[in-house]
């Protein structure tokens, strides 16, 4: 399947869904807090979700068994939310997709449970200029690979790690459409970046190395060494204006 443009009418929908996506993860980090359980933050999020009229985009997409992942300190994505209690000093990932009116929407963030190292702020705080990096690079007439070298230049500059083996995709009436969006490339490079395309940008970077493994339960994924790991995501439009970024509140 070829890249997917989308109508101005299209759009307007993924704006609403969006906006879904955004409200729920607005709800979640107010309830990230040493002593919550992961899996209370997933009924947290599909219960605020029923409220707005969504449908949750990630439980059953490939067999995945939770509404939200949550991934915590080495964790990079797909943490399946279970018993584990999030402590003072984690980091914590949470990574929502919803579905309204047949299109969908996805973001991601990264919090601080509690106090945590200098350490692991500057990375969550890099993580996320890294993000506002590739959504600066993304316009019409453009190329994809400005966006994704973009993130590795901002990143890498900052000392850390991007991760390789995941990246942003298009998104629309499925979660994973073309084209693919790594988070580190040549600018100039890859497919023309055309107003309707609609892409989520997600930049996941390590204070160590970009290598990574997949735990037994075969979904959640860890850096190779241990070393910490944040993502951040939005789900954005290319717009005649520019970019518009359809998962801000």
């Amino acid at each position: 399947m070829g890249i997917i443009i989308k109508s101005d009418e299209e759009i307007a929908i993924m704006r609403q869904v969006g906006r879904i996506v955004a409200a729920v993860l607005d709800v979640l980090k107010s309830e990230v807090k040493p002593g919550i359980k992961t899996e209370e933050l997933d009924v947290i999020a599909v219960k605020e979700l029923e409220k707005l009229g969504g449908r949750p985009s990630f439980k059953g997409y490939q067999g995945f068994p939770a509404n939200l992942c949550v991934s915590v300190n080495d964790e990079i994505v797909h943490g399946i939310p279970g018993k584990r209690v999030l402590r003072e000093g984690d980091i914590v990932s949470l990574d929502f997709g919803a579905i309204f009116d047949g299109f969908q929407g996805d973001a991601a963030v990264t919090l601080g449970v509690g106090d945590i190292t200098d350490e692991a702020k500057r990375l969550i705080e890099t993580t996320g200029a890294a993000l506002d990096a590739g959504i600066a690079a993304a316009h019409p007439g453009g190329r994809l690979g400005d966006i994704s070298s973009a993130i590795q230049h901002y990143a890498e500059l900052k000392g850390y790690s991007v991760v390789r083996q995941y990246t942003g995709h298009g998104i629309g009436r499925e979660m994973h459409e073309e084209p693919k969006v790594p988070n580190f490339g040549v600018p100039k490079e890859g497919p023309l970046l055309k107003e309707g395309m609609t892409l989520a940008i997600e930049p996941m970077l390590t204070t160590g190395g970009w290598l990574t493994r997949v735990g037994d339960n075969h979904w959640t994924v860890s850096t190779s060494d241990g070393s910490l790991s944040a993502h951040f995501e939005h789900t954005v439009a290319i717009t005649g204006g520019g970019v518009e970024v359809l998962t801000a509140l």
